[in-house]
């Protein structure tokens, strides 16, 4: 759904990345199974995704003394505020030096830890959440659903702090949804910022009914979100399926589709695309699998 992207090297992964390798390969293949089961098409995300996996190398053992004084420093990081803002600011220098790509090849291997089992949950500790409060310093946007089902920092194994998230019934575009993006990139400096749609959407499945059905039987605020969402869906092309799994596929990701489509209408998005400072895509999470295609 995004603007052309070039093919995601080979490289190595985080060493969080560890899990043995028969777990990872079992966890990989019961996603494909359940995936071929169902008559899911898999993206090309997958193949990426696993070949980060596939790719990483067993760390070098360290000494025990080694290993004891990396633990202490990882352990100890600081306590005062004046030592929590200089943390803050260190982070948000390397934040704002990770090229796009980068940030984006990093978010599809968290999703490719989550949904072959291997998430490492990260949690801040206690030091980190009191840098937290001087500054934050996200570098991925999000515009994803409301539904319960597609928790945003899970399915990418991120934690406090790393993507500033804005949800919203139908991952669709108003004013206060684009004025958040806006506020993301101009301000926080976000380097990807991605419109992730989801299987089973109920507000794209809603948006598909007659305007007669939608303006009877709907709250008038609701109403307005639906047709909104109507407007981008192609009809025509969505009313020439009749497998429900294949139709339901094409509305949500049309829906992205259009979603995205308008975010390249704003001029100030469109000036940092072209600085290659921010990168635009969109996303369809299958809850099935718990792959995000992009």
């Amino acid at each position: 759904f995004s603007a052309p992207l070039s093919p995601l090297p080979d490289g190595p992964t985080r060493p969080h990345l560890s899990a043995s390798l028969s777990k990872m390969a079992l966890a990989t293949g019961l996603a494909f199974g359940a995936a071929a089961a169902s008559g899911i098409a898999l993206g090309t995300t997958c193949s990426h995704q696993l070949s980060f996996l596939g790719s990483r190398e067993k760390p070098a053992a360290k000494a025990p003394a080694e290993e004891k004084n990396a633990a202490k420093e990882d352990y100890w990081q600081g306590f005062s505020m004046e030592e929590a803002r200089k943390h803050a600011d260190t982070s948000q220098a390397r934040a704002l030096a990770r090229p796009p790509q980068e940030v984006f090849e990093d978010l599809q291997r968290g999703n490719a830890r989550f949904w072959t089992g291997a998430a490492v949950r990260p949690e801040a500790s206690a030091f980190e959440r009191r840098a937290l409060i001087s500054k934050q310093s996200p570098v991925v946007a999000i515009l994803g659903c409301s539904d319960s089902r597609v928790p945003t920092e899970i399915i990418f194994d991120q934690g406090l702090g790393d993507i500033f998230v804005v949800r919203v019934a139908g991952n669709a575009l108003d004013t206060a949804t684009l004025a958040s993006l806006q506020y993301a990139v101009h301000h926080l400096k976000v380097k990807v910022l991605v419109v992730l749609g989801h299987e089973l959407c109920g507000a794209v499945k809603a948006a598909q009914l007659p305007v007669e059905t939608i303006e009877k039987e709907m709250p008038a605020q609701l109403q307005e979100a639906l047709k909104s969402i109507k407007v981008g869906l192609s009809q025509d092309r969505l009313a020439g399926l009749n497998d429900s799994r294949a139709l339901d596929r094409e509305a949500v990701t049309r829906n992205v589709k259009s979603q995205v489509e308008r975010l390249t209408k704003d001029k100030g998005l469109m000036v940092n695309v072209r600085k290659q400072n921010l990168m635009i895509v969109g996303g369809f999470y299958e809850i099935s699998s718990g792959i995000v295609d992009f």
